[in-house]
């Protein structure tokens, strides 16, 4: 088999494109360069566009004329346009300020003069046009002209020496401040130089045509180039020379060309290719070796020393790459939809291997036989022919059987099965009977006895007979996790899953924890997923994280492995293919190509270095709650009103490698005392942040690694006025003087309750004294009701003694009239009578009746002047409610006599015949 040093001709380092819409200007761009800083300028035909890793930011020209060149010394940008150069420098708060250099001329500029072209040597910056080159000296601002008449603007500084062509006249360079002829060679006169470089210490000059001579002694000697072997003929517009010495040519309609100091073209890359446009008006190579293409459409940057390499199927006619192999200068791709291959070390497009349609899951090769494992079964391949030997389908994987070299074992979608070589050619010779699981992952851990790994379904230890035709014993190890492979990697089978590494133990037969390949591999966050793929050749063991490639290598003084990571961006790792069916080939030399959806990578481990980076803030702004944001000086100490307590910060890493992924973290001490989640935006904004003193903190992290700084920004968010110290001491003042008043109120307020309360006492104690002085007259009135009803119990006594007593003389005045006729009886009788017509009795029952109802009589009297006394004793008899009766004793009259006088009395009142007479002398 071939040699595996090469180079596939059809790889490109990365490119990355911007559009006119990515950086915010004209298609058109005339030259690039880089500052001090590392920020990258271009001269644009809207102006000058500035670019710091993270955003783009374009500033106006000063006359609103295009751009047509720029040059950044240290921290100085140096532009030229229509009638107008000078240099730009940053301010205060991180803008680009221009000052006009021509302003300053004591003679008039050309009609028309245009700036193409900017030069420094030392402590001076030439800009030339197409009539002249204008000196600069920094130092003391003076400024000299020289006339270089030609067609295209070329000055070139060529080992301290500056050159410039004239059309018609030849090559000069400027010595003490004049132009001096240097060669007139008839090459000279008709064609235009675009470059002077020195290959072997000899200056190469470059042409329009792309012809390269050396010039010696003023003569031009053709330097013969593979570039001569052509069919198509090339206009070059630019040229540059790299640092590697290579040479780079910017055409215009063929992109770039890339030679090495040999003339050998190592690169052609254009539109088709990659390029925004293939018109590159200027080259240029910053402080990482990045080449920058100035384009008449847009901006692109080729990251020539990459490590990374890619081969992008831009139309979709591979697929998915799942396997690889370089097999007898022929490189293959097994992908899902087919084997392609084509010859290393040719622009060649890719061709198809027929007979192969479908999926392929592996290229490998076997005792210099290139074996694919396809859906269909395998095929032998040799060149561009596939050869059919097992029908046995869905081949994943075939090893050696051990001590059988013309045997081989396969792990097939259901089970094993054996290919066997007979008379040169190999065959399915059977399949292994007693075992139908898919067989993806094994390993042969003795000579008739394997491993084989089924993800969930765990680890199965099959015994097989000795002629490899069924399995006699199987065992099953439950599965340890998921995302499982089988490998062997220095002489030990290990099972990865995600929950670590696990060797097997052949004494116990069982897979137990690698502690060092587990700690080396799972120590942070940045876990492996996917599988793993060794390389028993190179001794390492390769696995993919979420944004890097890793893999394990022996400790050079211990047992324990190193781990390296090659950060990845997350885009890559997502193009990758399918999880758990990653591929990566060795190509030799540190060579190696990783599988995509859409082609290849390759990664050149030669080219693998650290790099320090820094982190900048390259801008702050704060705003009110109603105004714009406006751009503060990034001096540390800053102290800002409160109002405008809205901050904004821009920040950035300086890095333009299309695979290394920059992330940044923030911090604001004095309110977010914790890191935040790393992100890839580059800004931050903190709105409405009380007042207090204030640090903001933000690293960064470039393709895994930290900044080698971090940097900070201290300010301070003054009090808001109603928080000042005046207004401290006015609310100190209000709140005594409030206190004291609100004491005086409350003096007054309990003076007044004092008085209310004693005012209510004392209407309390008048209350409680009339209440008093009520209950006395109740008991008063009590005392009377009880002395009224004493009386009436008086009256009732009384007056029932009188109509007992009564009753009584009557009774013996009856019993008396029998004898009537006896004086003495008379006399007895005569007594009875007055006895009971007594007036005494009478006074007496008046005065106890007037005691119990006082004024009765008064009111009858009054009422009925016309009653006689005998009447108002009846109405006093029948006050007292007596019937007729109990009258008629006491008046000494009958019953009769009683009812008469009754009569008489209603008449004498005048009472209606419904109105009962009793009634109404109760109711008076």
């Amino acid at each position: 088999m071939a040699s595996q040093k090469l180079v596939i001709a059809q790889e490109l380092p990365p490119i990355e494109n911007f559009s006119p819409i990515d950086y915010g200007a004209e298609n058109q761009n005339w030259g690039i360069s880089q500052s001090k800083q590392k920020n990258i300028y271009a001269a644009n035909n809207g102006g000058l566009l500035e670019f710091n890793g993270a955003v783009w930011k374009l500033y106006g020209s000063p006359n609103g004329s295009t751009i047509r060149s720029v040059k950044a010394l240290d921290n100085t940008v140096y532009t030229g346009c229509y009638m107008e150069f000078g240099f730009w420098e940053k301010n205060a708060v991180g803008d680009l300020e221009y000052t006009s250099i021509s302003n300053g001329l004591t003679f008039p500029l050309l009609e028309d003069e245009e700036f193409w072209n900017i030069v420094e040597l030392d402590e001076w910056v030439l800009f030339q046009s197409l009539e002249r080159i204008y000196i600069y000296n920094t130092s003391d601002k003076t400024i000299k002209v020289i006339d270089s008449k030609s067609t295209k603007a070329h000055m070139f500084n060529f080992n301290g020496t500056i050159y410039f062509h004239s059309t018609e006249n030849g090559l000069f360079k400027i010595e003490n401040g004049k132009s001096v002829l240097v060669s007139d060679d008839p090459i000279l006169k008709n064609s235009i130089i675009t470059g002077i470089f020195a290959i072997e210490n000899k200056p190469l000059l470059v042409t329009e045509e792309g012809e390269f001579y050396f010039m010696v002694n003023g003569s031009l000697i053709e330097w013969k180039t593979s570039l001569k072997q052509q069919s198509t003929l090339i206009n070059v517009y630019s040229s540059l020379q790299l640092d590697d010495d290579s040479i780079v040519l910017g055409t215009i309609s063929n992109g770039i060309l890339h030679i090495d100091k040999e003339g050998k073209t190592l690169q052609k890359i254009n539109q088709e290719k990659g390029l925004n446009n293939n018109t590159v008006l200027s080259l240029f190579e910053d402080t990482e070796n990045n080449l920058w293409l100035a384009l008449d459409n847009g901006i692109s940057v080729v990251n020539i020393d990459s490590p990374f390499n890619e081969y992008i199927d831009k139309n979709g006619k591979l697929g998915v790459v799942y396997a690889s192999a370089i097999f007898n200068d022929y490189l293959y791709l097994g992908t899902n939809q087919g084997l392609f291959y084509k010859p290393v070390n040719s622009d060649e497009d890719f061709r198809f291997v027929k007979g192969t349609e479908g999926q392929v899951w592996l290229l490998k090769v076997i005792n210099i036989t290139l074996f694919c494992g396809h859906n269909k079964g395998t095929f032998k391949i040799e060149q561009d022919r596939a050869e059919l030997i097992s029908d046995f389908p869905g081949t994943w994987d075939m090893k050696p059987i051990p001590s059988h070299n013309n045997l081989l074992l396969q792990g097939n979608f259901n089970g094993l099965s054996v290919l066997e070589k007979l008379n040169g050619k190999w065959t399915l010779r059977n399949e292994v009977e007693g075992f139908d699981i898919s067989s993806r992952f094994f390993e042969f851990v003795g000579e008739n006895r394997i491993v084989v790994n089924r993800e969930l379904k765990g680890v199965f230890k099959l015994n097989l007979s000795k002629d490899y035709r069924k399995v006699v014993k199987v065992e099953n190890e439950v599965s340890k996790g998921v995302g499982a492979s089988l490998v062997t990697y220095l002489d030990d089978i290990l099972y990865t899953c995600d929950n670590g590494i696990f060797k097997y133990n052949s004494s116990q037969a069982k897979f137990v924890l690698d502690t060092l390949l587990t700690n080396a591999f799972y120590e942070g966050s940045d876990n492996p997923i996917g599988i793993f793929i060794p390389d028993e050749k190179s001794k390492r063991l390769w696995c993919f994280t979420s944004h890097s490639i890793a893999y394990a290598s022996p400790g050079k003084f211990d047992a324990n492995s190193e781990i390296n990571k090659i950060a990845i961006p997350a885009y890559v790792r997502k193009n990758l293919g399918v999880l758990g069916f990653e591929s990566l080939t060795p190509l030799g030399d540190e060579k190696y190509l990783v599988g995509i959806s859409n082609g290849y990578l390759t990664v050149d481990l030669n080219k693998l270095a650290s790099k320090e980076y820094q982190v900048l803030i390259n801008s702050i702004s704060n705003k009110t709650s109603d105004s714009a944001k406006e751009k503060v000086s990034k001096e540390n100490n800053a102290h800002f009103e409160f109002s405008k307590n809205n901050l904004f910060f821009s920040y950035n890493v300086p890095e333009f490698d299309k695979y290394t992924e920059v992330n940044y973290q923030y911090q604001l001490e004095g309110i977010y005392d914790v890191w935040s989640d790393w992100s890839r935006t580059s800004n931050i904004s903190f709105e409405n942040l009380p007042f207090g003193n204030y640090e903001f903190k933000v690293r960064a992290k470039i393709g895994g690694h930290l900044s080698m700084n971090t940097a900070t920004y201290a300010f301070r968010i003054e009090r808001p006025w109603y928080l000042s110290n005046f207004a401290i001491f006015i609310y100190v003042l209000g709140f005594v003087l409030l206190s004291l008043l609100i004491h005086r109120l409350y003096k007054n307020y309990y003076k007044k309750q004092r008085e209310q309360l004693l005012n209510e006492n004392k209407k309390k104690l008048k209350r409680k004294k009339l209440k008093s002085q009520k209950k006395i007259i109740q008991i008063k009135n009590e005392k009377l009701r009880e002395e009224v009803e004493s009386k009436n119990r008086e009256l009732a006594i009384s007056t029932m003694s009188i109509i007992k007593k009564n009753e009584f003389l009557n009774a013996i005045k009856d019993q008396l009239k029998g004898s009537e006729e006896n004086p003495q009886v008379k006399s007895v009788i005569r007594t009875i009578d007055r006895n009971i017509n007594n007036s005494d009795d009478w006074k007496f029952f008046e005065d106890a009746f007037n005691n119990a109802d006082k004024d009765f009589l008064k009111k009858v009297k009054n009422t009925h002047p016309g009653l006689t006394a005998n009447d108002l004793r009846l109405c006093a008899y029948l006050r007292l409610n007596l019937s007729s009766k109990e009258i008629a004793p006491l008046l000494n009259i009958s019953v009769r006599s009683v009812e008469v006088k009754r009569y008489r009395l209603r008449k004498k009142m005048n009472l209606p015949h419904e109105d009962g007479l009793t009634d109404y002398i109760m109711e008076i």
